[in-house]
This record gives C-alpha cells, structure tokens and sequence, in this order.
C-alpha cells in the first residue's frame, strides 16, 4: 500500500464531498481539519473541482480526486495536487494513465471479472461501488476467498448506521461516504455539524 492511501487506511472513513465554489472548499477544510481529518475526496461533478483540490491540497490534505471517468480529468486533477484518482468504474486508459504518473488509482469494480482485471493492471485496491447495491459485505467476503490479495475502499450507500460493519472487514482498508458533507450542509454553510458528523465518523474506525 501506497504512503498516501496508508493515510486514507488510518482514517478508516473518506469523506467523499462535491464542491461548487473555491470558497466552499477553505470552509469545508477548515470543518474538516477541526474533525481530525487528514483525506477527503473531491468529485469531478462540478467545475469547480479542479479549484477545491488545489485549494485543500494546498491546506496539506491528502486530496483523492473522485468520479474519474477520462485522461484528461486525470491530468487535470494531478495538476491541481490529487493525491490519488478514484474512479466509478475500472477504466485501463486512467488507470494507465494514473500509474505513468505515480498517483494510485482507486477504480470502481463490483463483480469478480473486473478484480481480476484490477489486479492484472497492478491494482490491488480497489473501490467496491455501488457498494449497497451490488452486495456489499456478502460480496466482499465471497471475493476475499479467491482473491484474498484484494483490499477494498467500499462506497455508495454507506452511512453511519452500517459504516462499522463494513470496517470490521479484514479485507475493507477504509470507507467513502458523503453523509457528514450532504450538499443540503455545505449549501446551508453549516459547518459546525459537518465538523460534528465528520468526528463521529472518524470515531466509527477507532471504536471497537
């Protein structure tokens, strides 16, 4: 594992956030530092993105630029100082691209063909997405036998209601979510519960 998704790994829980303004992004660090975050990822579902990854990485996080779906995104993302490059699905083009410029990428699978593809392009951790949807824990544990090689970041329908049981997995390095940075929270600019929700998340990984 990488030294930057080692960060993702300790903090257990990834905030997984659309930005719409620069703005938006310093107060969303400012909330984020007071929680004890460190990694917080930005999806490319504004065209403010760009803006909020050069602004937060430039507040020292570990920024995972999320909903990567071509090189161009990906050149733009390392640019404005991503980390790592998340992708709803498993793209070899970006996940080529990721690796020629030395940022991991974290691809979207969610069935056995396209883990083994992963794994073929080097890639052992992977983003398991729609997790809820797709079967979750089962999954997770039918995969791990075959596979046991394979790590996973599972995002898309996670909360704190079944966050905990997902990170009880062996097999689960951390967790992606968007419930403690809701858009109707950042539109509000109610910062102090982001703050408060991102705490109570980042407890759910250090709380047996």
């Amino acid at each position: 594992m990488t030294d930057v998704l080692a960060v993702v790994a300790e903090q257990c829980v990834l905030p997984v956030v659309t930005v719409e303004s620069r703005e938006t992004a310093r107060q969303l660090g400012s909330a984020l530092a007071g929680a004890g975050a460190r990694a917080v990822e930005i999806t490319f579902r504004s065209e403010a993105a760009a803006d909020a990854i050069e602004a937060l990485a430039g507040e020292g996080f570990v920024v995972g630029a999320g909903t990567v779906r071509s090189v161009k995104q990906v050149d733009v993302a390392i640019a404005a100082g991503a980390s790592f490059v998340v992708s709803p699905g498993l793209d070899r083009v970006v996940v080529e691209r990721c690796a020629a410029a030395g940022v991991p990428a974290l691809p979207g699978i969610a069935t056995a063909s396209e883990l083994t593809e992963a794994l073929s392009l080097g890639v052992s951790t992977v983003k398991l997405f729609p997790a809820e949807v797709v079967g979750g824990i089962d999954l997770i544990r039918a995969l791990a036998a075959p596979f046991p090689e394979a790590r996973f970041v599972p995002t898309g329908g996670l909360n704190a209601g079944n966050a905990r049981d997902y990170l009880a997995l062996p097999q689960v390095v951390a967790i992606g979510g968007s419930w403690m940075v809701a858009p109707p929270l950042l539109t509000a600019g109610n910062w102090p519960e982001v703050e408060r929700l991102t705490a109570e998340a980042l407890a759910l990984g250090r709380t047996p």
